[in-house]
């Protein structure tokens, strides 16, 4: 049976360098482009720049002056940043209290929380948008809170699991101590789902950054995201300055690149043992 396991390892090996490179060569080839001629990247996409076809960092710098490279991400910083932190606060609340009080409507409310999962947002996209327009959501900060909505279930299902792998000893523990729930969740349990916690944030952060539609259709062009923003690369009759667009997916791409590999030890510690009681 060993030998079977140590003879399989070249095997899987093998396949997941396969797949690493089939998952990473769409992103080395996006880099590569960046820095030749917006003529030469639909001519010789996979050729590398050299000679005529390399320009520097033109393409750069021409497209962050074109898109305002640097207030698109400003406003993506913002919306990434206050959106993921509204989602981890308070599902993880919800999360805690649903899988310690039970009752009908505790059930009922998470149940909820699960099928909203399920529903597309092709399907609630247009009654949102004139929702948000009519309640004065059409703005940065409601957009906030609309991405707390969208993001609620996932996260609501995920703090659950995690729950119930915690042992219950030990907020009966602090309630005998005297402690009141809001300390024994701020001191005790918050800390204990610091792994879960950045599961959370890792998927919401690279959902909510990379996110175009929902931030096009509530609050449109007036304030833009870097994907709203690279849009205007696009020129009259379909022509696209291909060069800026790539230098400006690259930049897009750096900041989460960053946080994923910072942060990403947690992600099969935070699944796996939310999964132990799921």
């Amino acid at each position: 049976m060993l030998g079977d396991s140590q003879k399989s390892r070249p095997l899987l090996f093998l396949l997941l360098l396969v797949l690493a490179i089939a998952f990473l060569l769409p992103i080395f080839i996006v880099f590569m482009n960046s820095f030749k001629g917006k003529f030469f990247i639909s001519d010789e996409p996979f050729v590398f720049p050299g000679g005529d076809t390399f320009v520097g960092l033109e393409n750069y710098t021409s497209g962050i002056q074109k898109i305002g490279f640097f207030s698109a991400f400003g406003m993506s910083l913002f919306i990434t940043v206050f959106s993921v932190a509204a989602i981890v606060f308070f599902t993880s609340m919800t999360g805690w209290y649903l899988t310690r009080v039970k009752t009908k409507w505790s059930s009922a409310l998470f149940f909820m929380f699960v099928f909203s999962m399920v529903v597309p947002f092709q399907m609630v996209m247009f009654t949102m948008t004139q929702t948000a327009n009519v309640v004065g959501l059409d703005n940065p900060v409601g957009l906030l809170v609309i991405y707390l909505g969208f993001g609620s279930g996932l996260s609501v299902f995920l703090f659950s699991g995690f729950v119930k792998s915690v042992p219950l000893e030990i907020e009966e523990a602090v309630m005998i101590d005297g402690g009141s729930p809001i300390d024994m969740f701020f001191k005790v349990i918050l800390p204990i789902l610091k792994p879960i916690a950045i599961t959370v944030a890792i998927l919401n952060v690279m959902w909510v950054w990379n996110d175009y539609l929902l931030p096009y259709l509530v609050i449109g062009t007036e304030y833009q995201t870097i994907p709203i923003a690279v849009q205007y690369l696009k020129g009259g009759y379909g022509s696209i300055d291909m060069g800026a667009m790539m230098a400006m997916l690259v930049l897009a791409i750096i900041p989460i690149v960053l946080f994923y590999l910072f942060c990403q030890k947690y992600i099969i510690e935070g699944v796996v043992a939310g999964a132990v009681k799921g």
